[in-house]
């Protein structure tokens, strides 16, 4: 259903830092890096789609966060909904929602949220029950 998201972002070699940061917790894979453009893009191993990529907006604006907009990404484990969020918050990410269940939305949903220096907002989730 979905090919790609892109993020647009102001700095990129921090927004790549940031996101390198909790990509890794989540065991996503970068597929490209390219400063020059700049753009960089991961996913999940094994997977042609879908990507993530931030970069610098194609119309050469500065970037901005669209109220309402929210990206979230799927955890594999609530650890990873944990580290995630702390990587996130360790490399200049700001909490908007600090790791736990959210029982209205189903009683499984562990999530996190927060944003990067640019303002956009991200979930990192999990659905599954703890065995």
């Amino acid at each position: 259903m979905i090919s790609h998201v892109f993020i647009g972002v102001t700095d990129f070699q921090h927004a790549y830092g940031f996101y390198s940061a909790v990509m890794e917790k989540l065991d996503l894979q970068l597929k490209f890096c390219d400063a020059g453009k700049p753009w960089a893009a991961w996913m999940a191993s094994g997977k042609a789609r879908p990507l993530f990529i931030i970069g610098a907006p194609y119309d050469g604006n500065i970037a901005s966060a669209g109220n309402g907009q929210m990206t979230a990404l799927l955890a594999p484990t609530r650890a990873a909904v944990d580290g995630a969020y702390a990587a996130a918050l360790e490399n200049g990410g700001s909490c908007e929602g600090a790791p736990g269940l959210r029982l209205e939305y189903h009683p499984d949903y562990y999530g996190a949220y927060f944003r990067d220096a640019d303002g956009n907002k991200l979930c990192v989730c999990c659905h599954d029950a703890v065995a």
